[in-house]
């Protein structure tokens, strides 16, 4: 195996461990064990325990993948298309829980364990969408064309909607969500951009 698929497979190894167990749960032995390797193997590719919990960050949330991310973000912001950057969060989110949801589960694990994974993907992967979309809620607040509301606010509701569908129906695996992902989007999108539209005015009190 070359270095670099020896490197990946650990990775891999440790994502699953450290999904079910923890950062602190786990022992490198044990993901020596589970890799089929020596814990020398290990510490060849990684020094310590945290660089390879670290490593899982760049693994999964590499640059390539967030500068892609942007570059959608971007092309949709610049005409000003609500509904299909409405679209593409909750898209990308439910994907991102439905394709490996045992990195969500080490997200939650190391925000438990007061691990620095969880705030470097914070600072690292989500600060920069979220600065991004925060300014493109107040621009187009000033427009006219959203309500009005702290954009923190509007995005945490905007983002919070997908994850907790997500988080219900591929990490707790709850028996009560039903229909495809498509049909959800489709459903979340139009609950969003209805409340996203300014209140018609009242022409009672006009």
């Amino acid at each position: 195996m070359s270095a670099e698929d020896r490197r990946r497979q650990l990775i891999e190894v440790a994502i699953d461990l450290f999904s079910r167990k923890g950062f602190d749960g786990t022992t490198t032995k044990e993901i020596a064990a589970a890799a089929g390797v020596t814990e020398a193997i290990i510490f060849r590719h990684f020094a310590t325990k945290q660089d390879l919990h670290t490593a899982i960050l760049d693994y999964k949330c590499g640059a390539d993948l967030m500068d892609n991310w942007l570059l959608e973000l971007e092309a949709l912001t610049q005409v000003d298309d609500d509904e299909g950057l409405v679209r593409l969060l909750v898209t990308k989110i439910i994907q991102h829980l439905r394709e490996d949801p045992r990195f969500e589960r080490l997200l939650l694990f190391a925000a438990l364990e007061g691990n620095e994974l969880a705030l470097l993907h914070h600072t690292r992967t989500k600060l920069p969408i979220v600065e991004k979309l925060i300014s493109y809620i107040a621009r187009r607040q000033e427009a006219g064309a959203m309500r009005s509301g702290q954009p923190i606010v509007i995005l945490l509701a905007l983002v919070g909607i997908p994850q907790f569908y997500a988080l219900q129906k591929y990490v707790y695996q709850s028996p009560l969500i039903g229909g495809t992902d498509e049909q959800v989007v489709e459903n979340f999108v139009r609950i969003v951009m209805d409340g996203l539209r300014p209140a018609a005015p009242n022409r009672a009190t006009e």
